[in-house]
């Protein structure tokens, strides 16, 4: 909503639009009281009736539609745009999504609060798709750093609009930074090395950043490097840093609660005002905690101010920074706002349903195609469609309400019918009855269709409404939802055998037993342990495995759709164990197979999966996302031959017996995450996808072979449709880095273009190769460097299906020996390392390194260190108390101990201390240099000293 504008004669500075906007900014900051500022600090802001300025709230979800506000358009989920590989798509996607989002803004009214919805929208997500068993892997584009952030701006600039003064949405980058595991995510730390940190997770957001195309940021939930993302100092240092050039400030919100999470559970302040000021300091301008109870943190904020932890300047800054929004969403100029006449009738409109339609059908990636694809209607006119997904489409957490569901089954009925063919759907799903036995009653009077999602999590859903059987508040359970759309998910149950024949009923969420009340009789799952709780005659009503493979059988194909729901195992707040199919599916799909072999696997689902057997045993794999409300028809599509698989997978198909690493690591180097370090050959890799017709690349050129190491090359390959159908293909641009220095990625994407061609079609496709595309962390320098040497530009089809490579020379001069005399080098900077930690240096900034176990000594590598003229060692360390054992530093060379220094109690992880030693040796020249922490303490620097400093 707008705020009322007062009449031109007596109108202040603040509502003239001819006026600079932070000329506007600092006269309405100025007409505020200190109190009506501070109230402004929160998700919640009320209103200021005297200036006519209304209430106003932070926060739409909006990453594939608008979310939680009724129904909305639902496109793919964000790993399916990823799919795409189409920037111009994804921006028209969220062009679409922020039109909705405007005209739920006007025309709905809100959700929660006061305020009207708000046209701040928390999307897109950013943190790249590191680890596939993510609970949240659906939200991001890509485990490669460019490839999100190219999607990334797209979206912001799609949600954004391109008026020059006025935004259709704000778009708001989630979640800063390196998030990517659930469990215990408010607790957990990610250990970012330099090197990661700016070559991997900062990479995804500065482009987006830097481009202006996003208006804030969210910081994420967990810890890096021991020290909470709402405290973290890069917040300034590197996102607001990035912005300057764009003329506007990032505006950063806190996520939900993770301000109160400060003092419990982290335990990173002793009280809520302390942590408050400290992330007011840091740079959260916007604190979305207690949910609409604005009080208590801004209550937190005011006892901050009294106790003189921060000042009314600390708070300016953030409501300045709020405010430009606000003017910058045209709320001070009504009559201006190009969006204001966005209506109603925009939501769900005949325009954006085809829009989901091409963006759900261009997102469908082939893995596998024995000439089974595409299906042809002459030669299968009867299709068995088989599966839990067959016939039901799932809304994720940040989904909208679909205003309609096309299920596979739905769309290959609906295109086999102008062809006489027919579909059976089969879920594949038992269907039983629960007797009482100590009343001999059907639980529910009804039976129940089971579908198994794998680690004996079960949804039970009626047989006789199709409802979910749902744990009610006082503990009973009744067949009441028709989707799973909570925060908290009451639908899931598990059957344990007794062993006696029977069978308990538990609930997942509660982890309690169905008993008896014998008062009443009445079910209720209040049961504490196996010994009090009901025992089920569990009856097989009708066998589902037997019934898919009777309707595989009476086929001419089958199509089976396998994968996940969204918010069972895999989902916020919680990571997947594995990346396995569900044993239950496995069977299913190797019954059919078995009975029908024209059988094909769709994969619908949040992440990647093991499917090995079916890629060894199937003629044809494919995989989509949950991909919104036209999923069917563009599956069908896909599926029928009437449009190209045009999708490439954003991430790794690992297979089912890779040792993944442990998913708290990282350090995707050492860890040797995603294409660019994982060592062992995935199933399908970054990049890949298949087609229904061939293409050829030819003639690659470089506009030069040798550039200087702040130069450009021209890269041109022609891409030529040698096959017989019209189809898309994505060129992929990798680079190399050949006899590196450091430990460089075995392949790296620089660039990428979608290009369709009509069969016999050729057309050049050029890149730009800025020098920069390049460059790597340096260490020795905390600083990006291009290292002259030799370099492999490589044309591929993925990162494992390498077409055409050109040799490119980098010139310049060689890097220098790192300099550690007279210099202060930090711990973190090492090229290598084991059992070591990386830790926080203080409260507000700076990193430090400890052993990973105390009783287990760290070793931190620093190559080609120049110790010339170095007579003297000086360390800064802490060590909180005395502990068992030794605490001591060891400096060496690969040939001998250079220096030895004991590490004394400083009583706080955080007092700090320079111990210092003579050399016992004077080495000359460069060496790689070893240094080796016993015991329990922390590292942050150390420097070298010449002769001429003495302790």
């Amino acid at each position: 909503m707008s705020s009322v504008p007062a009449s031109a004669s007596e109108r202040p500075d603040f509502r003239d639009p001819a006026l600079n906007l932070h000329k506007r900014v600092d006269d309405l900051l100025s007409r505020l009281t200190p109190d009506e500022r501070i109230a402004m600090l929160h998700q919640y802001v009320p209103a200021v009736p005297r200036l006519g300025i209304a209430a106003f709230r932070t926060g739409s979800e909006a990453l594939h539609g608008v979310s939680w506000m009724g129904v909305a358009t639902v496109f793919p989920q964000a790993v399916g745009l990823g799919a795409t590989w189409d920037e111009a798509l994804v921006h028209r996607v969220a062009e679409a999504i922020s039109v909705e989002l405007r005209a739920c803004h006007r025309h709905r009214p809100p959700v929660t609060g006061s305020g009207a919805n708000s046209l701040q929208a928390w999307a897109p997500v950013l943190n790249p798709l590191r680890d596939p068993r993510w609970g949240r892997n659906e939200e991001g584009y890509s485990e490669d750093p460019v490839h999100t952030a190219r999607l990334g701006e797209a979206f912001c600039k799609g949600l954004a609009g391109d008026h020059p003064a006025y935004l259709r949405a704000a778009p708001v980058l989630k979640h800063f930074l390196a998030y990517n595991n659930e469990d215990d995510r408010c607790t957990t730390s990610s250990g970012l090395r330099p090197r990661v940190l700016h070559e991997y997770d900062l990479a995804a957001f500065r482009p987006v950043v830097a481009s202006g195309a996003a208006t804030g940021a969210m910081a994420a939930y967990n810890l890096v490097n021991g020290r909470p993302c709402h405290v973290s100092p890069l917040i300034e240092t590197e996102l607001r840093r990035w912005a300057q050039p764009t003329g506007h400030e990032l505006f950063v919100v806190s996520d939900a609660e993770a301000p109160s999470n400060l003092v419990d559970p982290q335990h990173y302040f002793d009280d809520h005002a302390e942590s408050h000021a400290a992330a007011l300091k840091a740079g959260i301008d916007s604190f979305t905690d207690h949910w609409e109870d604005s009080a208590t943190p801004i209550d937190r904020l005011r006892e901050a101010r009294e106790r003189g932890l921060i000042d009314q300047a600390d708070v300016d800054r953030a409501v300045r920074r709020h405010l430009e929004l606000r003017f910058r969403l045209g709320e001070f100029d009504p009559e201006l706002d190009p969006y204001a006449g966005i209506g109603p009738e925009a939501i769900d409109c005949p325009e954006h349903r085809a829009l989901a339609r091409h963006a759900a059908t261009e997102s469908v990636v082939l893995l596998k195609n024995d000439a089974l694809l595409p299906l042809n209607p002459a030669r299968t006119p009867r299709t068995a469609v088989i599966g839990p997904l067959a016939d039901t489409l799932c809304e994720d957490w940040y989904s909208g309400t679909m205003p309609y569901r096309v299920t596979v089954a739905d769309g290959l009925a609906a295109a086999l019918r102008a062809h006489d063919g027919e579909v059976v759907r089969v879920e594949g799903a038992d269907r039983i009855a629960l007797r009482l036995r100590t009343t001999g009653e059907l639980l529910g009077g009804t039976a129940f269709d089971v579908t198994d999602w794998g680690r004996g999590v079960l949804t039970l859903r009626a047989a006789d409404t199709g409802r979910y059987v749902s744990l009610k508040d006082d503990a009973t359970v009744i067949a009441d939802q028709e989707v799973l759309k909570t925060w908290e998910i009451h639908e899931t149950f598990r059957l344990e055998t007794a062993g006696d024949g029977t069978v308990l009923l538990r609930s997942v969420l509660t982890g309690r037993y169905a008993a008896v009340d014998p008062a009443d009789g009445k079910v209720a799952l209040t049961a504490d342990d196996p010994d009090s709780a009901e025992r089920f005659e569990r009856e097989l009503l009708l066998d589902g495995v037997a019934e898919a493979r009777a309707a595989a059988e009476a086929a001419d194909a089958a199509v089976v759709v396998l994968g996940n729901h969204p918010l069972i195992h895999g989902r916020e707040t919680e990571d997947r164990a594995d990346i396995h199919l569900p044993e239950s599916q496995e069977e299913l799909l190797r019954t059919v197979a078995a009975a029908r072999p024209e059988t094909a696997l769709v994969v619908m689902s949040s992440y990647p999966y093991a499917v090995d057997w079916a890629d060894e045993h199937l003629p044809a794999v494919v995989w989509t996302s949950h991909g919104g409300q036209e999923s069917g028809h563009a599956l069908a599509a896909v599926l029928l031959g009437e449009a190209e698989p045009a999708g490439r997978l954003p991430q790794t198909w690992y297979r089912g017996d890779d040792p993944l690493p442990v998913p708290l690591d990282y350090d995707i180097i050492t860890a040797g995450w995603t294409y660019q370090y994982h060592p062992t050959a995935p199933r399908y890799p970054f990049g890949h996808g298949l087609s229904y017709t061939d293409f050829a690349h030819r003639d690659l050129r470089l506009s030069r072979s040798s550039i200087d190491q702040d130069g450009s090359v021209d890269v041109t390959v022609t891409l030529a449709n040698i096959g017989a159908r019209s189809g898309s293909e994505v060129v992929q641009l990798y680079v190399r880095a050949l006899d590196a220095r450091h430990e460089a990625p075995r392949l790296r994407l620089a660039d990428f273009r979608k290009v369709r061609l009509a069969p016999g079609e050729s057309r050049e496709v050029t890149f730009r190769l800025p020098a920069e595309q390049l460059a790597h962390w340096s260490v020795a320098t905390s600083a990006f460097t291009v290292d002259p040497g030799g370099y492999e530009i490589i044309v591929a089809r993925s990162a494992d299906h390498p077409v055409l490579s050109a040799p490119l020379t980098v010139t310049g001069t060689a890097p220098a020996p790192r300099d550690v005399v007279e210099r202060r080098t930090p711990a973190v900077d090492f090229d290598d390392y084991a059992d070591a930690t990386l830790v926080d240096a203080t409260r507000a900034d700076g990193d430090a390194v400890t052993p990973t176990d105390p009783a287990r000594p760290a070793t931190l590598l620093f190559r080609d260190a120049d110790l010339s003229g170095a007579v003297r060692i000086e360390a800064e360390t802490a060590r909180e108390d005395t502990g068992p054992g030794e605490a001591r530093l060891v400096l060496e060379t690969v040939d001998q101990v250079v220096a030895e220094l004991d590490v004394p109690v400083t009583g706080d992880r955080y007092a700090w201390t320079t111990v210092a030693a003579d050399l016992a040796a004077l080495p000359e020249g460069v060496h790689d240099l070893r240094l080796t922490l016993h015991g329990d303490f922390r590292l942050a620097a150390f420097r070298f000293c010449g002769p001429g400093r003495t302790g």
